[in-house]
């Protein structure tokens, strides 16, 4: 009888724990649709730690059952294997509780998260904010100056395009003819305004040189002498200083003395201006004028001597008996000013043909024929 009330006694365990477990499930499933984000993780927790916990003693009662005939490396081999299977039944019940659980989800814990990091990203914005006006305050000054001068570039653009406007319908309304003489009248202030400018520049210059005497002076002094003991007071004309060409002692002849004064500056001892180094002339319009450059070997010093013409019969003696080198000079004056030279050996036109007409370096020249 004791037998038979043992097995009643464990088939009534046994029921009672069916039924506690089978409570405990039913439990456990209406509860999961109740509980948080934070019960969930609590649920995890538990569940693996008592994953753990069965493990645990199952590997103890394996082992306990088995120790006379496992070795250590068997007993290692069940522990690990315990462990992965109970991780893997943890594992998967964790899955299925959070399947059962995803859909109902509490709106109340979302938003919390949500206002945390709506929070975060304006605390991070600001410093963002804080971090660029800190970098861009000293370029502010710089930007506000850029902005300025396009605005005062912008302003006078528009100034200048509404004068010109202006002047454009000014210029419609005028006559062609009104419009004509004021040009005119501008030209000549701007010419009258660069002659005052030349004026005022050759006053200084000569100022200088009233202050300053010119090195050469003694040169020009002791020509003057030797002309004057030989022709006389009035050979000359004038005399001076070229300031505008390197101070060369200048002497200006009459028509009829300007031979014997250059024979005098050829023929001195101690002036001996032997080498003729330039001759040309030039009209200006009221008259002719030749002018002749000599230069000394002995004493190094050079000399200049002019002439003043009739511009309507240009008639000087030639210098060629003194200087062999204004043949070609002289020769050259004749053909393009029409200055005749009495006494050169054979004055004729060497750049301009024997039948051209007129002469070209003279300001009233016209061609004879236009077209050509």
């Amino acid at each position: 009888m004791s037998e038979e009330q043992d097995l009643a006694q464990q088939k009534k365990e046994a029921a009672a724990k069916a039924k506690a477990a089978a409570l405990a499930r039913r439990q456990s499933k209406e509860s999961v649709t109740e509980e948080r984000e934070g019960n969930m993780n609590v649920a995890k927790q538990k569940a693996a730690a008592a994953a753990k916990a069965k493990a645990v003693a199952l590997a103890r009662r394996q082992s306990k059952e088995s120790v006379t005939g496992e070795s250590e490396g068997n007993m290692d081999v069940a522990k690990q294997k315990a462990a992965a299977a109970a991780k893997a039944k943890a594992a998967a019940l964790a899955r299925k509780q959070s399947k059962e659980s995803g859909i109902e989800e509490s709106e109340g814990n979302m938003d919390v998260a949500k206002q945390k990091a709506a929070a975060a990203a304006k605390a991070k914005a600001a410093a963002f904010a804080r971090k660029q006006s800190k970098e861009s305050g000293i370029e502010e000054s710089e930007g506000n100056m850029d902005v300025a001068k396009q605005k005062a570039a912008a302003a006078a653009k528009a100034k200048a395009a509404a004068l010109a406007k202006k002047k454009e319908l000014v210029g419609k309304e005028e006559d062609p003819e009104k419009a004509k003489a004021k040009a005119i009248a501008a030209a000549k202030a701007k010419a009258a305004a660069a002659a005052k400018t030349r004026a005022r520049v050759e006053e200084s210059t000569e100022a200088q040189t009233l202050d300053e005497p010119s090195p050469n002076q003694s040169i020009l002094d002791q020509i003057v002498q030797a002309i004057e003991r030989d022709l006389g007071q009035g050979a000359l004309t004038d005399y001076y200083i070229n300031n505008l060409s390197k101070d060369v002692p200048t002497l200006v002849a009459k028509p009829d003395t300007y031979f014997q004064i250059a024979k005098i500056l050829r023929y001195d001892e101690q002036l001996n201006f032997h080498y003729l180094s330039e001759l040309h002339g030039t009209d200006f319009e009221t008259h002719m004028e030749i002018y002749v450059h000599l230069y000394s070997f002995n004493t190094n010093h050079s000399a200049a001597l002019k002439v003043k013409l009739d511009r309507d019969s240009p008639v000087v003696p030639s210098l060629v008996p003194l200087w062999s080198g204004a043949n070609w000079p002289e020769c050259e004056a004749y053909d393009l000013l029409g200055i005749l030279f009495q006494g050169h050996p054979d004055l004729k036109r060497i750049l301009l043909g024997e039948d051209w007409v007129g002469y070209p370096l003279r300001k009233d020249y016209q061609p004879y024929d236009v077209e050509v």
